[in-house]
C-alpha cells in the first residue's frame, strides 16, 4: 500500500523520505506556466551556504584585481547569505544606493539538500541531493571590502535570487558538466562550465557536513566563474534598470531586473 502525505510547502515536501515523495496530477489540474507568478522554489530555514573562489579563473581574477598573490585553499571557503536576501525569479531586485555603490553579479549553480545528514562521505554525497537550481549571488563589493568579511556584503535584501525551479538529479545527470552563463542587458559577462569547479558538488557536501548536520531544504551555492564586475578593467557595477539573466544547462533561465534607488 502506498501512503501519500499532504504538504503545504516545497520545504515540507523536501523533508519527506524519498519513498513518500509521490506526486501525480491529472491533466485538468495542471496550470499553464504563463498564468502563474513563480516564487523562489525554496526558502531554507536558515542561511544559504556559499562557497568562495571555487573556479580557478575567478580566483585568479580576484587576486589580480586585489593586487595580491593567488593562493588557492586546500578546503572550500564557506560563508553564508541571510535567508532574507532570497528573491524570486523575475522579481525586481530593490537595492539601496545609500548602502552600496558597488553591486555586482555572480552566476552560480545551487544545490538543494534533501535529507538530514552529517559526516557524509564524498562517495555518498550525491545521494543526499534533492535537486539543483540557479542562483545569483549579488554582492555589495564595497561592504565586503570595508567589513573585512563577506556576510554583510552578501546578505542585503534582494541579493539572492533563486530559481526558476528545482531540477532533480535524474534529469540533471552529471552536475559537474553543465554550461553556465550570465548576461547583463543581453551582453554575456560570464561563461564557464561546472567542470571547472575546484571543489565539485560531492566534495562540498562532504566538507560542509563534517561535524555539522545539514537539513532538508538547505541551499549550497557552489561558487561563481570568472567575469564578475569588480574584476573587470574598468570595473562594472550594476546600475538602475539592468536586466540580469543566469542560465544553467538543463535548468534554464533565472532572470531579474535591478532597481537601485
Amino acid at each position: 500500500m502506498i501512503r501519500t502525505i499532504a504538504t503545504q510547502t516545497l520545504l515540507e515536501y523536501i523533508a519527506l523520505a524519498p519513498h513518500e515523495r509521490i506526486a501525480w496530477h491529472a491533466p485538468d489540474e495542471l496550470i499553464p506556466l504563463a498564468g502563474v507568478t513563480l516564487d523562489a522554489p525554496v526558502r531554507p530555514a536558515r542561511n544559504v551556504f556559499c562557497v568562495g573562489r571555487n573556479y580557478l579563473e575567478h580566483a585568479r581574477e580576484g587576486a589580480r584585481a586585489a593586487g595580491r598573490e593567488l593562493r588557492l585553499p586546500n578546503v572550500p571557503t564557506f560563508f553564508t547569505k541571510a535567508p532574507t536576501a532570497i528573491a524570486a525569479p523575475e522579481a525586481e531586485l530593490s537595492l539601496d544606493a545609500r548602502v552600496s555603490s558597488e553591486y555586482d553579479f555572480e552566476a552560480e549553480l545551487a544545490v538543494v539538500i534533501g535529507a538530514y545528514c552529517k559526516d557524509v562521505a564524498e562517495s555518498e554525497a550525491l545521494h543526499v541531493v534533492f535537486g539543483y537550481t540557479a542562483l545569483n549571488d549579488v554582492t555589495a563589493r564595497d561592504l565586503q571590502r570595508e567589513h573585512g568579511q563577506w556576510f554583510k556584503g552578501k546578505s542585503l535584501d534582494s541579493t539572492c535570487p533563486i530559481g526558476p525551479w528545482i531540477v532533480t538529479p535524474d534529469e540533471i545527470g552529471d552536475a559537474g558538466a553543465l554550461e553556465i552563463t550570465l548576461h547583463r542587458n543581453g551582453t554575456e559577462k560570464q561563461h564557464s562550465n561546472t567542470a571547472k569547479m575546484i571543489f565539485p558538488v560531492a566534495r562540498l557536501i562532504a566538507e560542509l557536513s563534517k561535524g555539522m548536520t545539514l537539513l532538508p531544504g538547505d541551499v549550497i551555492a557552489t561558487g561563481t566563474p570568472e567575469g564578475v564586475g569588480f574584476a573587470r578593467n574598468p570595473p562594472e557595477f550594476l546600475t538602475n534598470g539592468d536586466t540580469l539573466d543566469v542560465w544553467i544547462e538543463k535548468i534554464g533561465h533565472l532572470t531579474n531586473t535591478v532597481a537601485i534607488a
